[in-house]
């Protein structure tokens, strides 16, 4: 439940602070003195996008805060590490330069956060949602929203979505004789070229590292052998004065023990340059360079490089790739097999969808007739006792007939008075009708929906007299339930507030200002005077509204 709402600086409203109660709440003022306003500021600490215009002009920023009741969000406030202390605390900033920032007791969350946890609080009915039952495309998002067969619906999906990855691979291998021989051409063509390149990975690293050893082979001949020289060739080499050496420190540790680790040493040294020598005359054995040896790297190297450039791939990544040629030639050589297979399980899938569809439609079939008896049930409720309402399904007309949402094409239909057939929605409901049809829909979902409070902007469009006092009666009984706001021009709807709010625009040097105020029962009084009678409130004026309120009060106390 809403508890407060503070707004600062948002369009007329300099600072107000409302202070909403559980039942219903009704928002009255002339056209134009800024009711609609509050709707917008709640949606906007609720994550509704928001523009710089809505902040007050001169203003740096504007801010709303929203006091709700925390119960039934723990799940949320804990999936998003947040704590909150019985209560929760929602706050916009939004700049004059039209930048906004959200926050949730404190910590700092996205606009898109803020919308999922409104979707948990809040269900906002604007002024165009009548008109958007003429739109026919969402008629089914109404009544799956009011159906209890989501293990249907997402059977369906289920099944739908194995059909739509068939029809990919299908189209993926489906081609014309003409562009499969263009293709099948053009994979053989680089399948050849790749093959006679007789490519490995590492190759290409193996072949720089040779053509370096290439182009240094004379100065590296040439300090191979002076190494080896010193260490191994003449009396005077490393290796045989370390041998000398070793040879007279043996001797001298047989007379004094201690210079045994000594000699060791030298011992050790003398096979490590053995080791050494060997090392490097075996490696200047192996510099075996024919003369055209280099030419055939260079050659080579240039093949790699070409090959590069032309597939876009690195030479070692090229064998990789001319398996995935092979791997298309064979799936083009082999398309009308697949192909057969594929359409095989496509038409098997086709059924699974079907039957699947057929299971959802059942629900669905059900589900129409519940709706509406309820519809029809609350309609007359609002003073439509005529009324006929009627689900209309038919089947999806395609080829296969089904589509993302199943075999069926819904749509709503209705008769508002005797006599009349039924027909679509936007051809024979007044704007009053649709005001009723969208109420009577809200109040049906309310008991679907866990969504604790409800506001309605402007429900009364198109209504008065009779229907008028119904939509009024029907606020009240959907808020003994749930928190319900509502925005009227209607004293019929007034006069059965819980709790009742006036807003008044203004003027002060030269700025517009917009107030709100809580009106006690006499403050109602002359409110419910001043919508029957605009600005000549008199003592007829007032007397009705006194019976209006007295009626009101009676109604509450029977349906108590």
């Amino acid at each position: 439940m809403l508890n407060e709402l503070h707004i600062e600086n948002i369009a007329v409203i300099e600072r107000a602070d409302i202070q909403f109660t559980a039942g219903l709440n009704v928002l009255t003022g002339e056209t134009g003195a800024g009711k609609s306003i509050v709707i917008d500021a709640i949606g906007a600490v609720l994550g509704e996008r928001v523009s710089r215009e809505l902040v007050r002009r001169g203003a740096d920023r504007g801010l709303v805060t929203a006091v709700f009741d925390a119960e039934g969000v723990q799940d949320w406030l804990e999936q998003n590490e947040i704590e909150a202390d019985g209560e929760l605390i929602l706050q916009r900033r939004i700049g004059a330069d039209g930048k906004s920032s959200a926050r949730v007791c404190g910590v700092p969350v996205t606009a898109a956060q803020m919308k999922e946890l409104a979707a948990l609080l809040v269900d906002i009915h604007g002024q165009n949602d009548g008109r958007q039952l003429m739109d026919e495309r969402l008629h089914m998002s109404y009544l799956d929203r009011f159906g209890s067969y989501s293990e249907e619906l997402a059977a369906f999906s289920a099944e739908y979505g194995k059909f739509r990855e068939l029809k990919k691979e299908i189209a993926a291998i489906s081609m014309d004789e003409l562009e499969k021989e263009r293709l099948s051409d053009s994979l053989q063509y680089q399948i050849k070229e790749l093959e006679s390149a007789e490519l490995r990975p590492g190759e290409e690293e193996e072949l720089n590292t040779r053509r370096d050893l290439l182009r240094n082979a004379e100065k590296l001949t040439e300090a191979i052998d002076e190494a080896y020289a010193g260490l191994y060739e003449g009396d005077g080499s490393a290796l045989t004065m370390t041998q000398n050496a070793a040879y007279y420190a043996q001797r001298a540790a047989a007379i004094a023990p201690e210079l045994e680790r000594a000699a060791k040493s030298i011992n050790a040294a003398s096979f490590l340059l053995t080791d050494a020598a060997e090392t490097l005359r075996d490696f200047r054995d192996s510099l075996d360079f024919s003369p055209d040896e280099y030419d055939r790297m260079e050659t080579r190297l240039a093949l790699f490089r070409k090959l590069e450039r032309k597939y876009g791939r690195s030479p070692d990544d090229l064998p990789a790739y001319l398996d995935e040629c092979r791997q298309k030639l064979d799936d083009i050589q082999y398309a009308d097999e697949r192909l057969q297979k594929l359409q095989l399980a496509l038409d098997a899938q086709i059924q699974h969808c079907r039957d699947a569809g057929l299971r959802l439609r059942r629900a669905r079939e059900k589900a129409a007739r519940e709706l509406e008896a309820r519809i029809v049930a609350e309609l007359r409720d609002l003073s439509m006792p005529a009324v006929r309402f009627a689900v209309d399904i038919t089947d999806v007309e395609n080829e296969q007939g089904f589509d993302s949402h199943g075999l069926d094409q819904i749509r709503f239909l209705m008769s508002a008075n005797a006599g009349e057939e039924l027909g679509r929605i936007s051809k024979i409901a007044s704007g009053g009708e649709l005001s009723r049809i969208m109420l009577a829909m809200k109040n049906v979902f309310a008991a679907h929906d866990p969504v604790p409070t409800m506001i309605f902007d402007e429900i009364d469009t198109g209504v008065s007299g009779i229907a008028a006092q119904r939509v009024g009666e029907k606020l009240y009984a959907v808020s003994r339930g749930k928190q319900v706001m509502c925005v009227t021009h209607l004293p019929q709807i007034a006069a059965m507030a819980d709790s009742h709010f006036r807003i008044v625009k203004t003027e002060s040097a030269g700025r517009t200002y917009t107030e709100v105020t809580a009106l006690d029962r006499e403050g109602r009084r002359q409110e419910l005077a001043r919508l029957h009678g605009g600005d000549n409130v008199t003592l007829t004026t007032l007397a009705s509204a006194e019976e209006q309120l007295e009626a009101a009060e009676r109604f509450k106390a029977l349906h108590a």
